[in-house]
This record gives structure tokens, C-alpha cells and sequence, in this order.
């Protein structure tokens, strides 16, 4: 069964099509075709994308969407949407889109409506972030509150994080700040010169056991309780959880609590009450706006046909370059300062979603899958890695993002970045192929998108981040993965904490690991 996709008729016609494509360079077939530009580009709602830069023709995109055509994309698409149990080894919904919906269509999970639940959290949401904003939500000692601190891990860090980032200029309220690693350090240094009277934690946990999470949140009430004592908790302390029992012992009341539900994965929660924190640094409205732009691109995916529907084309892109041209790794590169964290979240919602060898029917995949996802900000990154991404061994796949607008008004600034950017995309595309000096010769044929966001607002934010929620559902569908598990992820959980307790399970690899901890242990104590 693992190897039924390579064997398929559609499958055979792409890798015959590459091969005749092979002889063509990239600058020939971008350079060769009448409106290219036009005809190889989408655009919503002022989100553009640009796929003239790849080694694709028009025959390419009818190949890939017979690809998804055969995968019965659009079936899996609508199981999705309606609240099927699509992440079957879990045996769960995926209803992350329900979460902004605007519509009142009933969201159905197990028989029960959970749309007034959606609503009731979302108004919760609302008004906790208007009391604070407003300053009706004082602290213990009667003061305002002037700072956040998140407290979380994985999807409860890396999506309000961006999202506060990308949208600080609408952050007018509270300093909101991110605190994620079991390292003191990254907790020490965000409380350092903070007034502990005027500042709120926000932790977040679906199951409140998460190790990381509870060190730096029990270090943090530590840090509150001997400045405010201990009925202070309950006024500088709120959680995100499913734990009510284990949110109480921690003196957290249950008005505090905000609710998660096991139907919306951790890398798809910002839209949940786990973005209190955004609402909190950009406003309720505000908020609802990201929703908003997220809630179109769903529309647009789920109605849209697949040759013209910006998700489905991404992940298309993608799977030709990952399966048809050995592409192993993909760049992500936003020409946006705000944005500096935009590939360390899609690493996540990527690699933690497709980076899987284990099909759906529990076989070894035949083919590759999800690539390596990595990136920094241009024009930084030209700067570092971007020689090896001109002239490395491997060619590599390039998602470039821009902002087309100048909020800043900063117009030398703008135009040296958006210069600079199409620059890139054409260098990696185009090459160097004549010079009298062989370091100067650049192969080109690497294949890039250009994403453009008119500006860097709420709603164009939410469009962007669903285009990539959806495509990396578009790919786990073709490669028959479950896009919404993480297995891989416990081994070492579990090793640790035996390591931590001394509780690790007897043989020689436990009793080796056993030793080594031992030796770092002692040669850190030295």
C-alpha cells in the first residue's frame, strides 16, 4: 500500500514530465513564456503569491492537480471542515478553522454543537483582554497591569509570539512578552526589572503537565509570591488549560481559566483562547481581525478549484520540488523585520505536522516527505547563509514574503528591502553562467514563490498564516500522512524525565544514557 502512489498513472506522468523538463533551465522557461507573471501568479484579498521563479509550465500544475484530484483532496478537504475524524491515530476532529468562522453553522464533535462553547470562550476572551486594557483588572496591590508574560511551549508560544511581533505596531496596552525554554535564563531575564504588581501571567498548557511550562511558571510564582505573598496568585495569574484540578493546586481560580478543546493541535491554536496574549497586546478587535483574514482564506480553500486555489498550488509546488526534483530543504525568508519569527513558527506547524516516515495505514512511506523548513530574516540572512543557498551543493526551495505597503514611511528603507528581495529571487533563479572566474559562477535553477502581503495588518496576517495551515494539509493528504499527531516527539520526553527522576527502565541503553548524565552531571559541577 506505502508504495500505491509512486505506481499510479499520474505519479509516472509527473517523473516523465520531469525528465523532460530536466534539459530546459529555469531562466528559459521563465523567460520563454508570454505573461508569465500573470499567468503564474494568485491573489487574495491583498495576499499575492508569485510562482513565475520554478521549474514548472502550465502542463506542471494540470499534472499536480490531477495529483490531488486522485488523492480525493477535495473529499478529504470537506471531511476536514465538517468535523470528520481526520487525525485518526488520535481518533479527533481537526476544527481549528471553526474557531473563526463567521457564520453560525452548528460545529458538530461527537454528536454535540460546540459553537456556543467557541462563542462563550471567544466573549470571554474579549472582555478579560478589554478589563485589562482598560484597567478595570487590577493587580494585588490595586495597580494597573503593564505586562504579560506568556508562559508556554511549541504551538503556545510560537503563534501568539508572532503574532504579537508582526503586529506591534497595533499593540497599544500591556508590554506583552514570550517566555518558552526550561532554560531559568529565558524566565530571569524577561522578569528582570519588571514591577511584579503590575504584571500578569499567562500560562498556557492543555494538560498542565507540561515540564517545561510548569518550571517557569512555578519559578515565576515564586518570583510574585515573595514580593506580593501568596494571595497575590489570583490576581497576577490566568491559565489556558483543560486541567481544572491541577490549575486549582496552583491557586489559580476557575474564573481564570480559559478553555482548550483536544479537537484544535497545539500548532493550530493561536485562534483558540490561546491567543489571549494577542488579544491582549493588539486589542479584542483586533483580534477578531486576524480571525477575519483567516476565516477568507478558509473560504477561499475550501471553494475555490484546486488550479486556482493559493493553498493547494503551495503545497503542489512543494510536493513537486520534495518528490520530483529531490528538493530536500525549503528557505523561508520574510523581507520584514516583524516577521522575524515567521519561520521558526512554520517550522513548527510543518515539520511537526509532515515530518512523518508512517503513512496513515501505519506502513513506511515510499517517497519523501515533509522538508527541512529553515530561514532568517532578508536582508540579514544574505548576510549568512545565503552563499550557500547561491552556490551550495544542494539546491535548495525558496518562500520569500514581503509587505508591499510602507508603514513606516520610511520609503529608502522599503524599497531597498522589496529591491533587494526580487533581486534574490532572480540571482537564485537566473545565475551566473559566464565569467573568466569560476567562483564567480553562479548555476542559478533555484526555485523560489514570492508571497506579498499589501500590508502588515490583523487580517492580511490571518491570511497568510491559514494559506500555510492549509497547505501543509494539501501535502499530508498526497502523502497519505495524519498532518495532526506528534509522536515523535515523546521518546525523549520519556527518557528525560527517567533520566530527571532516576526512575529510567533497566537495559544497556537506558544504563548507558544512565552514565552519561551522570558524567555531564559531575563535569558541570566542577
Amino acid at each position: 500500500m506505502a508504495a500505491r502512489l509512486t505506481q499510479t498513472v499520474v505519479w509516472r506522468n509527473l517523473e516523465q514530465h520531469r525528465d523532460e523538463l530536466k534539459a530546459m533551465r529555469l531562466q528559459d522557461i521563465v523567460l520563454g513564456e508570454a505573461k508569465r507573471l500573470e499567468t503564474c501568479s494568485l491573489e487574495l484579498e491583498g495576499l499575492s503569491l508569485n510562482y513565475a521563479f520554478n521549474h514548472v509550465t502550465p502542463k506542471t500544475i494540470d499534472l499536480l492537480v490531477k495529483l490531488a484530484e486522485q488523492e480525493k483532496l477535495e473529499g478529504k478537504r470537506d471531511q476536514m471542515f465538517r468535523g470528520d475524524k481526520v487525525n485518526v491515530t488520535e481518533n479527533r476532529a481537526v476544527l481549528h478553522t471553526a474557531l473563526r468562522q463567521k457564520t453560525n453553522h452548528p460545529v458538530m464533535v461527537d454528536g454535540k454543537d460546540m459553537l456556543p462553547e467557541i462563542k462563550a470562550a471567544r466573549e470571554k476572551v474579549a472582555k478579560f483582554a478589554g478589563d485589562v486594557r482598560d484597567g478595570v483588572w487590577l493587580g494585588a496591590t490595586g495597580k494597573p497591569i503593564k505586562h504579560v508574560v506568556n508562559i508556554g511551549i511549541g504551538g503556545s508560544d510560537l503563534g501568539p509570539r508572532l503574532a504579537v511581533e508582526a503586529l506591534a505596531l497595533h499593540a497599544i496596552g500591556p508590554k506583552v512578552h514570550f517566555v518558552a525554554n526550561a532554560d531559568a535564563y529565558d524566565l530571569l531575564s524577561t522578569l528582570k526589572g519588571l514591577d511584579p504588581a503590575q504584571t500578569l501571567f499567562v500560562v498556557v498548557s492543555k494538560t498542565f503537565t507540561t515540564q517545561e511550562t510548569l518550571l517557569n511558571a512555578q519559578t515565576a510564582r515564586q518570583w510574585l509570591v515573595a514580593a506580593l505573598g501568596e494571595k497575590a496568585v489570583q490576581k497576577h495569574f490566568v491559565a489556558v488549560s483543560t486541567n481544572q484540578a491541577a490549575v486549582e493546586t496552583f491557586g489559580i481560580k476557575m474564573e481564570n481559566v480559559f478553555p482548550m478543546w483536544d479537537w484544535v493541535g497545539g500548532r493550530f491554536s493561536l485562534w483558540s483562547a490561546v491567543g489571549l496574549s494577542i488579544a491582549l497586546a493588539i486589542g479584542a478587535d483586533n483580534f477578531q481581525k486576524l480571525c477575519d483574514g483567516a476565516a477568507a482564506m478558509d473560504e477561499h480553500f475550501r471553494t475555490a478549484p484546486l488550479a486556482y486555489n493559493m493553498p493547494v498550488v503551495l503545497a503542489l509546488l512543494g510536493i513537486w520540488q520534495r518528490n520530483f526534483q529531490n528538493i530536500s530543504a525549503r528557505a523561508v525568508l520574510p523581507y520584514c523585520e516583524r516577521l522575524r519569527s515567521f519561520p521558526r513558527f512554520l517550522q513548527q506547524l510543518d515539520m511537526e505536522s509532515n515530518g512523518k516516515s508512517v503513512t496513515r495505514d501505519g506502513e513506511a512511506a515510499a517517497y519523501a516527505t515533509g522538508p527541512i523548513i529553515f530561514g532568517d530574516c532578508g536582508t540579514v540572512g544574505q548576510h549568512s547563509f545565503h552563499q550557500w543557498l547561491h552556490q551550495g551543493s544542494e539546491i535548495v526551495a525558496t518562500d520569500f514574503i514581503g509587505v508591499a505597503e510602507d508603514d513606516l514611511n520610511h520609503a529608502d528603507h522599503h524599497r531597498a528591502l522589496v529591491s533587494h528581495m526580487v533581486a534574490q529571487a532572480g540571482a537564485f533563479a537566473f545565475g551566473q553562467t559566464e565569467s573568466t572566474k569560476p567562483e564567480d559562477i553562479y548555476a542559478g535553477n533555484r526555485p523560489s514563490n514570492i508571497l506579498m502581503l499589501l500590508r502588515l495588518d490583523p487580517y492580511h496576517l490571518g491570511l497568510l498564516l491559514a494559506l500555510f495551515e492549509h497547505k501543509i494539509f494539501v501535502q499530508g493528504v498526497v502523502w497519505n500522512l495524519n498532518s495532526f499527531d506528534q509522536p515523535g516527539v515523546e521518546l525523549g520526553k520519556k527518557l528525560a524525565r527517567g533520566l530527571e527522576s532516576g526512575t529510567a527502565p533497566s537495559g544497556d541503553q537506558a544504563a548507558f544514557l544512565k552514565g552519561f548524565f551522570t558524567r555531564i552531571s559531575r563535569i558541570s559541577k566542577k
